[in-house]
């Protein structure tokens, strides 16, 4: 199919898109299919305390979404930063974000090795671009300060472990009584939001939102 100019999506891919519709976890937008009409937390979320007050996302990481992230962030497809963005901006007219104090988002850091391999920080751009647009300055603060290994076939309680003392904060005056928002590509377990969430609020952060792409 053809895209129309401008666009990287053609029509009958748009369709495939899937979109996170009610009900859904309030504080982990995992959507879910049975028949509830109430706010809830799902069961991963009820039994663990976050240092995150919620992860809000609008698209599910699948098929041209998640293809779309793969091929920026591992094959170079740079231009598609843009329509990352705005699925990453729909994120912000959620009731969880809109209309609440936002003072800096803040990227998901990339260990240096892995930034220098990529040639950039996927969460920061995507970060610059929405900030831009929703007028929300931009806090480079977080440190990835070791090397963790691939997160992809380990369980929750693993990627906990992998990530435990692998993120710092830097610029500490700018982070205290600040509220702060999150922002990384795919919000899977949760497990890298919650280490990068814990650090900012023991430097003194009032609060800490999450926003993604997309949910995985």
């Amino acid at each position: 199919m053809e895209t129309v100019a401008g666009s990287h999506l053609c029509a009958e891919c748009a369709k495939t898109v899937k979109e996170i519709a009610a009900p859904f976890c309030e504080k982990c937008s995992q959507p879910f299919d049975g028949a509830i009409e109430r706010t809830f937390v799902c069961s991963n979320c009820g039994d663990r305390r976050f240092h995150f007050d919620c992860a809000v996302t609008r698209y599910r990481s699948q098929g041209v979404v998640r293809e779309f992230i793969h091929r920026f962030k591992y094959n170079g497809h740079f231009y598609l930063r843009h329509h990352l963005a705005a699925w990453l901006a729909a994120a912000f007219e959620d009731d969880r974000i809109r209309g609440r104090r936002a003072d800096y988002l803040v990227p998901v850091p990339l260990h240096s090795v892995r930034k220098r391999e990529r040639e950039f920080n996927q969460a920061e751009v995507l970060a610059r671009l929405v900030g831009k647009r929703e007028q929300i300055p931009v806090l480079g603060c977080l440190r990835r300060i070791r090397p963790t290994s691939t997160q992809t076939r380990l369980d929750r309680h693993e990627r906990m472990e992998n990530l435990r003392g692998a993120f710092e904060v830097r610029q500490t005056s700018r982070v205290q009584s600040r509220h702060l928002i999150l922002v990384d590509d795919v919000l899977t377990t949760g497990s890298t939001v919650e280490e990068c969430a814990c650090v900012l609020r023991h430097a003194g952060a009032a609060s800490v939102r999450v926003v993604t792409v997309a949910r995985g």
